[in-house]
Order: C-alpha cells, then structure tokens, then sequence
C-alpha cells in the first residue's frame, strides 16, 4: 500500500471522525448522537484497518472486530435507555433527560 492512499484512507477517518463529533456535539436528539457515535466508532475501525495493511499485519482487523463488539454491545445498551428515556419522558430530547439529576 502506497503512501497517497495510507493518507487518503487516514483523512477519510479523521473527517468520519470530526462529522461524528460535531454531530454528538450539536445534536440534541438521542437517537441521533447514538447513529453519530457509531460513526466515531466506524472511524476508527477505518484507521486500524488502514494502518494494518500498511504495515501488512493481521492487527488493524483484529482491532476492528473488537470494534465491531463493542459498538454491537453500545447499541444495545444505549437504545434500552433510549426506550427508557422515551418511556418516562415521552421525549428523545438530550436536555430533556438532563431534568432526570433532579
């Protein structure tokens, strides 16, 4: 693997990156920060894969597929909240669920 596509495929997961940020940051819906994270999580699955096959080891996918589990196991445990969430406050606002530290 050339040097032009390590940096293109490390600029592509930065700016994933930086999208998934800037949309948890701006974001208030709840679902929409999940998808945004996942995003994050993506990215940086994308930067271990790039850096593995530049280096030609095996380790950029094993990273990914521990990835790849933790996201699966974020998904499930954050929509459960967001059921809850939605359950008692009948909203998926962000702010809204800050009212619950009360």
């Amino acid at each position: 693997m050339n040097e032009i596509q390590v940096t293109s495929g490390l600029l592509l997961a930065a700016a994933l990156f930086m999208l998934g940020l800037i949309g948890v940051l701006i974001r208030r819906n709840i679902i929409f920060m999940l998808v945004c994270v996942e995003i994050m999580l993506n990215s940086a699955g994308l930067a271990f894969i790039v850096a593995g096959s530049k280096w030609t080891q095996p380790d950029g996918q094993v990273m990914f597929i521990f990835i790849l589990t933790m996201a699966a196991a974020e998904v499930s445990v954050g929509l459960a909240l967001i059921l809850q969430i939605h359950h008692q406050l009948k909203t998926l606002d962000g702010d809204a669920a800050n009212s619950m530290r009360g």
